[in-house]
């Protein structure tokens, strides 16, 4: 009984957190200037010289709001808005490449958004956490005072500059790369795969270095801390070799607030589509969001941030639920 109480208290929240963030998404981007219907009907009449009549741009005007839903006061908009995103998943058409859905422009570029980013956000964290582990546990010795400066360097740094640098060294200095990707269109083949495997390592590394320095300096932290514990204490005592103390007593118990970053970095991974993808030119929900916020494309902002919302609280659940599985402590409770 108290499991079902813990699962349905979580899954209360969680839809909590959704209707929330969908309510914000719905305001926020009509607290824009930028007035989308007004900015395609200039573009018409720029089109027609300026020969639409006052009747003509007020049924267009007209036509218009009524198709992207923005008929109506603010209560029956985000009525009907609400209606559409939850049943239907509906986002309506976009406002700059009409008539193209909206859920059909983030379904194509949220598969290259995903594998890139997901990839190297859990590379990271895996490396990151093994090496501030090593790092923490054997924090007296010199070569882990080397680990910790490796971190320090790394996790300062802005990634718009690390993501610079990288690129300037390794597709300019030493062409190792292309300065400039190209990502094949199309039916896949193998040989497709490849080239967007290799023009995809240089955004991949830049990614995996702003993320491997934060995860050294936390594990670190957690390993030097955990080290210290009674129980680490009585291991070491009753003979236990320093691999099973690091591995069952420290890792185990220092990896519990690492999962939690974990899921939450996961959810967030939209965060650096941004940058990444300007950087790189990488074709992804980022570039779509930027498209979207330069032309007032309420439509296509709504879908990438609702993907984002139902992301970041998707992940907060399902570490919420896999807690009591990975900690006695809170499976107790």
């Amino acid at each position: 009984m108290g499991a079902l109480v813990y699962i349905a208290k979580r899954f209360g929240l969680y839809l909590a957190v959704l209707f929330i963030g969908l309510s914000i998404t719905f305001l926020l981007p009509r607290l824009m200037p930028i007035n989308p219907v007004d900015g395609y009907i200039g573009q018409i009449q720029s089109r027609a010289n300026g020969a639409l009549s006052a009747e003509a741009i007020a049924e267009l005007r007209d036509n218009l709001e009524n198709l992207y839903g923005l008929k109506g006061n603010l209560f029956t908009q985000y009525v009907d808005y609400m209606k559409r995103i939850v049943f239907s998943f509906d986002f309506g058409p976009s406002f700059t490449y009409f008539p193209q859905p909206v859920s059909q422009m983030l379904m194509a570029a949220l598969p290259w958004t995903l594998s890139l980013l997901l990839t190297a956000t859990v590379i990271a964290w895996t490396l990151g956490n093994l090496v501030g582990l090593v790092a923490g546990y054997f924090h007296t010795k010199k070569a882990a005072s080397i680990l910790e400066f490796v971190g320090i360097l790394l996790y300062p740094i802005p990634y718009y500059i690390l993501a610079v640098t990288v690129l300037l060294l390794l597709a300019y200095v030493f062409p190792v790369f292309p300065l400039s990707a190209t990502f094949p269109v199309g039916q896949m083949s193998w040989e497709k795969v490849g080239m967007i495997i290799y023009n995809s390592l240089l955004p991949g590394i830049t990614l995996v270095l702003a993320g491997f320095g934060w995860n050294i300096l936390s594990m670190k932290a957690l390993a030097v801390a955990t080290t210290e514990e009674p129980y680490v204490i009585y291991a070491r005592l009753k003979g236990a070799s320093n691999w099973t103390r690091m591995t069952r007593y420290v890792f185990r118990n220092a990896l519990l607030p690492q999962v939690t970053a974990l899921a939450l970095s996961l959810g967030m991974v939209f965060n650096g589509a941004l940058l990444t993808e300007m950087i790189f030119s990488y074709p992804g929900i980022g570039l779509v969001m930027r498209a979207a916020a330069t032309g007032g494309d309420y439509n296509v902002l709504y879908g990438a941030i609702t993907i984002s919302i139902i992301a970041v609280a998707t992940a907060g659940l399902v570490i919420d639920l896999l807690y009591p599985l990975l900690d006695p402590r809170i499976r107790h409770k």
